[in-house]
């Protein structure tokens, strides 16, 4: 199953989740980019955001608005919707319109892989982006030990290249992969001081001490977090096609 967060009240970008991405809502495009691997659902706050998913053919389900987290809001979606514990749940972020399907089957592959493993909470995934890119703020780096579990996520440039040379910064991509057991294990720890100081939801699970296994994947998705992205994302759209 596939659950797109989708809060209207964004401060950075407001309605965001409701700009029009080529012709179509940009949950609407999100939910349509990835329909063919699954069956797809938005939990949002938004009567507005649920009306225009239903005039899509897209199913959406109300959650509360009191949620920290997107990932706090597709819990309660995955338990209204009454999904097995052993249920595959990806959390596909509702500005990723862009995000290819053989991302999610890959990310899929990586929860079958840990299912067992009791001190996996979440699984993800990374690209690789340049030292300018990784400048950026908004776009969230990870680093990554040897067998590719993270270590932690931030904002700011990690790692620090102290000598200079370094050229293998990894851009975090949002799109979390869990069990439905695995989701409510999260839902259950409190929030983290690194969470709340980052505004970075899967520091929480770094913070009580599990992991999160992660993947690389080539792709040209990007997030929408601003309306600067938004005019970059329209070029996208526009850019003559090979």
């Amino acid at each position: 199953m596939i659950i797109i967060p989708a809060r209207l009240g964004s401060t950075r970008f407001p309605k965001k989740v409701l700009v029009d991405i080529g012709g179509l809502p940009m949950v609407v495009a999100t939910a349509k980019a990835v329909e063919s691997i699954d069956m797809v659902a938005v939990a949002t706050d938004s009567e507005e955001v649920a009306k225009v998913c239903d005039s899509y053919g897209i199913k959406s389900v109300m959650t509360s608005k009191d949620h920290t987290s997107g990932t706090d809001r597709i819990n309660e979606a995955a338990t209204r919707l009454g999904l097995d514990d052993n249920e595959i749940v990806i959390n596909v972020q509702a500005d990723e319109p862009f995000i290819e399907a053989n991302i999610i089957e890959r990310l899929k592959t990586l929860v079958k892989r840990n299912v067992k493993d009791e001190s996996v909470m979440i699984c993800s995934a990374y690209k690789s982006i340049t030292a300018q890119q990784a400048k950026n703020p908004n776009l969230v780096k990870v680093v990554t030990d040897e067998s590719d579990f993270a270590l932690y996520f931030s904002r700011s440039l990690i790692p620090y290249d102290r000598d200079g040379g370094y050229e293998e910064y990894k851009g975090h991509i949002g799109i979390y992969g869990f069990t439905k057991k695995m989701l409510q294990r999260f839902c259950s720890l409190p929030p983290s001081t690194l969470e709340k100081t980052e505004k970075l939801e899967q520091l929480r699970a770094l913070s009580h001490g599990f992991k999160i296994a992660m993947c690389q994947v080539e792709t040209k998705s990007f997030g929408i977090d601003t309306p600067e992205d938004l005019e970059i994302a329209l070029k996208h759209l526009n850019a003559p096609k090979n």
